[in-house]
């Protein structure tokens, strides 16, 4: 059974980072653009205003990259550090426990796209595609001449 289990890793990796990168990218929308019930109460997040603006860019361009598993590590990590800003500066000053301070969502936001940073993209994702086609370019370009066995 683990074996199975083991096996079936880097899809449910993939389908766990599809799910987690839309959700953030659907935030970072509804925040920015007023889509899917728009910014906590229906408006939009005011071009430029520190910290929501910034973070609901984050949140789109840094969910859509997880989503696609296009630089998936890089865009997990500022993510990441997003929510755990949001997290401190914006949630935890009222209470303690995030059932308390309301800040659940960026709890579990932040620790899934930490967890990114160190599994990679999974399969499913853009990164695979990439890596892969770098390493058959590589191996082209290095591969000796096959040379004929014609003499002279």
């Amino acid at each position: 059974m683990t074996g199975r289990l083991n096996s079936a890793q880097p899809y449910a990796l993939g389908l766990f980072r599809f799910v987690v990168g839309l959700l953030f990218a659907c935030h970072g929308a509804a925040s920015l653009f007023g889509v899917l019930g728009g910014a906590m109460g229906g408006g939009t997040v005011p071009t430029g205003t520190w910290p929501g603006w910034y973070a609901a860019v984050i949140e789109l361009v840094g969910g859509g990259l997880v989503a696609l598993g296009l630089g998936t590590r890089a865009a997990a990590f500022i993510s990441s550090g997003a929510m755990a800003y949001a997290y401190f500066k914006v949630h935890q000053p009222s209470a303690l426990w995030p059932l308390q301070n309301d800040g659940e969502l960026a709890a579990m936001y932040c620790w899934s796209m930490f967890l990114l940073v160190f599994t990679g993209s999974g399969a499913f994702g853009l990164d695979r595609l990439f890596a892969s086609r770098g390493t058959d370019a590589q191996e082209t370009a290095t591969a000796p001449e096959k040379r004929s066995p014609v003499t002279a």
